[in-house]
């Protein structure tokens, strides 16, 4: 089998059915296996009714995106290993592209696909680098390639390398995990690649629709913080820290100053709970 397609679905149940579609409608020899991370939406039930044919794994409890994705990784044969976010929909031939590319490419050991808005405009899904990168001092040095990272709405990865790897770090429980994971491919003398010519269409953010604004963005600055703490010294940490505190208390003053006359109050205050959190986390 050329390659086996693992989705991560968490209260996407209508998202998810139209992404299975695109899926299975795919061109190529695939394997689909789909773990759900105790959905309270049918998601589960509308997959049995209207996909028998699809492996699916119902968690109890949700163990995380990273968690997740490694529960099916050794349920998979396919050579290659596409990891799909449940809100996209793939074009006929972008599956088989990705695979063709992974051959193309034996020095590549993950890849990326164009990502396209839902009005089909681009969606920035490629990273030259990573987070606070900018502060580091040789971190970097001997990583493979020039593209740190790809988004992780759709990548495929060589089985081998992944199995080797052990998939996914699963301290990060959502946000960050790819960014990790790439870096880790790169150690391995692997390098990151983009497939032009596959195409993905991307909706974005609906396992997380019903989650407030602030409790995101700090899901993702911890998920951000744990990173650094795998692969950056730690006075490349104090650095960033330092830099970030400082622009967070600016824009705490501006805001603070400004709010009285915004429009949208509520959009600022929301960037207000925001700052403040990074404030919190650079004191830490």
């Amino acid at each position: 089998m050329d390659v086996s397609v693992i989705i991560v679905s968490y209260n996407t149940a209508a998202a998810t059915v139209e992404c299975l579609k695109s899926v299975e409608a795919a061109k190529g020899s695939k394997k689909i296996v789909v773990v759900d991370n105790a959905s309270t939406d049918q998601s589960a039930h509308n997959i049995r009714q209207l996909f028998p044919d699809i492996q699916l794994m119902v968690n109890e409890r949700n163990r995380g995106f990273a968690a997740a994705n490694n529960q099916a990784l050794p349920l998979c044969r396919g050579r290659c290993i596409i990891y799909l976010n449940p809100d996209t929909i793939v074009k006929p031939d972008a599956i088989g592209k990705a695979v063709a590319f992974m051959d193309r490419h034996p020095n590549i050991g993950l890849a990326g696909a164009k990502i396209l808005n839902p009005d089909g405009s681009l969606q920035e899904s490629v990273s030259r680098r990573y987070p606070g990168e900018k502060f580091t001092r040789g971190e970097t040095d001997g990583l493979a390639g020039n593209i740190a990272c790809v988004l992780g709405a759709f990548m495929i990865a060589r089985k081998s390398l992944l199995d080797e790897l052990h998939g996914f770090d699963e301290d990060f429980f959502l946000y960050g995990e790819d960014q990790d994971l790439a870096w880790r491919i790169r150690e391995k003398g692997f390098s990151i690649g983009y497939i032009e010519d596959a195409e993905v269409f991307h909706w974005g953010g609906q396992s997380e629709a019903r989650t407030p604004p602030a409790a995101v963005f700090e899901k993702k600055l911890n998920a951000e913080y744990l990173f650094y703490a795998k692969h950056y010294k730690q006075d490349t940490i104090e650095r960033i820290k330092r830099a970030q505190r400082l622009k967070a208390k600016f824009r705490l003053l501006t805001l603070h100053l400004s709010l009285r006359f915004s429009a949208n109050k509520s959009k600022a205050q929301n960037k207000i709970d925001c700052y403040r959190l990074i404030c919190k986390k650079t004191n830490a």
